[in-house]
């Protein structure tokens, strides 16, 4: 394969990378690098290799299955009572959640247009969801991949540039990539690592593939497109830890990520605020897409529903997550309940999805020859255990335990 086949191939995965990066993971990087400098580097990469390990077993299952993730953990359990509580758990985690994070994605991502501008954060979040809104109302999957694809293009290039510019310490960096745990560390490390192993991104990978490709011969095509998207993606979130990291001295606390724009002027010029604050609204406005989209393909599929694009109860789901965000925002907050509910169901589901993925990659019934290596399952279970480790903590740090 060419490398220009190679490029051609970029499209569902690169998905995925907009998806995970999304403000949340823009605050989270940039709080780490202020408060612990370069020294958690070494997770971006760890976190990066263990989202390549569970989306390419998404996605090869979406494939070679031809069923999405939600219809596959409703389909695979004869027992109705374990029927019943996975899609509790998937309407909930999934489709509540993407609900709860909606508002954030919008406003984080306003926030950037209102840093350039002067307009209120406000009036740029209702437009845009406005603009996504229209983007998923086409049904078109290869117009969606491809704004996304170009929006990721454009926050690796910003952000990049805005790291460049604030001019970081290589040696430093080089470091970064040692592992070792600072003092007070193991919430954030937990931070970076839930905020790219996303658990609604597995049901978005399971499906989106189906729309790309048509079966088992282009998995290879499928596994460039993952490895090379989830790379640059952590890349770009590299890039804001080192930019945080660069810009301010170790330990310094953050308040807010939409004001770190205007911190960086003084220190780096114009250009670096411009770039951070493009960063900024790109992130926002791919997360605001994909996870209404991530939300209807889940749901539909855990519920039997039609998962075509263009059906209308595929669009009533997108439409009802991507209007609790735009309300939320038109009345100036974000429903936390509602957002720690989704984080305690989320903390509890992405374990099981990741238990699931393994059982169900080693099933011959759906996938033949395609299961998994005994490399892949001591990989994939070496990340569940991760997982497990991250779904726990963040369950503590809700309960108010940590």
């Amino acid at each position: 394969m060419s490398l220009i086949d190679q490029i051609k191939a970029i499209g569902p995965g690169a998905m995925v990378a907009a998806a995970f990066i999304g403000p949340g993971t823009v605050t989270t990087a940039s709080v780490t690098g202020a408060q612990y400098g370069y020294a958690l580097l070494w997770t971006i990469a760890f976190a990066i290799i263990a989202t390549i390990v569970l989306q390419e077993m998404s996605a090869r299952l979406g494939l070679v299955s031809e069923q999405g993730l939600g219809e596959a953990l409703r389909t695979r359990f004869d027992n109705q009572l374990v029927e019943y509580i996975s899609i509790f758990l998937v309407i909930g985690a999934i489709g509540v959640g993407t609900a709860a994070y909606e508002a954030g994605n919008i406003i984080g991502g306003a926030e950037g247009l209102a840093t350039i501008t002067g307009i209120s954060a406000t009036v740029w979040g209702v437009l845009m969801g406005v603009v996504a809104g229209i983007l998923l109302f086409t049904g078109r999957y290869k117009l969606i991949e491809r704004a996304l694809v170009g929006l990721v293009a454009i926050m690796a290039i910003s952000f990049v540039a805005s790291a460049v510019l604030i001019g970081p310490d290589l040696n430093a960096i080089a470091a970064g990539f040692v592992p070792s745990v600072p003092s007070g560390s193991a919430y954030v490390i937990t931070g970076l690592i839930g905020t790219t192993i996303v658990g609604y991104n597995l049901f978005l990978h399971a499906s989106n593939v189906q729309e790309r490709w048509d079966g088992p011969n282009d998995l290879r095509e499928m596994r460039i497109d993952t490895v090379a998207s989830i790379v640059v993606g952590g890349i770009i979130t590299m890039t804001i830890l080192v930019t945080a990291a660069a810009a301010f001295p170790t330990g310094t606390e953050l308040s807010d990520v939409g004001q770190m724009a205007v911190q960086l002027e003084p220190l780096a010029g114009p250009y670096a605020k411009l770039f951070f604050s493009i960063g900024l609204f790109a992130a926002g406005f791919t997360s605001a897409t994909t996870a209404p989209l991530a939300g209807a393909w889940a749901t539909t599929g855990a519920l039997g529903w039609d998962s075509d694009m263009k059906s209308t109860k595929f669009r009533a789901v997108w439409g009802t997550i991507l209007g609790v965000g735009i309300l939320s925002i038109l009345l100036g907050g974000s429903p936390v309940e509602i957002i720690v509910f989704a984080q305690v169901l989320n903390g509890v589901l992405l374990p099981i999805l990741a238990v699931f993925l393994i059982y169900a990659m080693n099933d011959r019934d759906i996938l033949g020859e395609y299961t998994n290596s005994t490399v892949a399952n001591v990989l994939g279970l070496a990340v569940t255990l991760v997982v497990v480790w991250v779904g726990v903590q963040g369950l503590l740090g809700v309960l108010g335990v940590l």
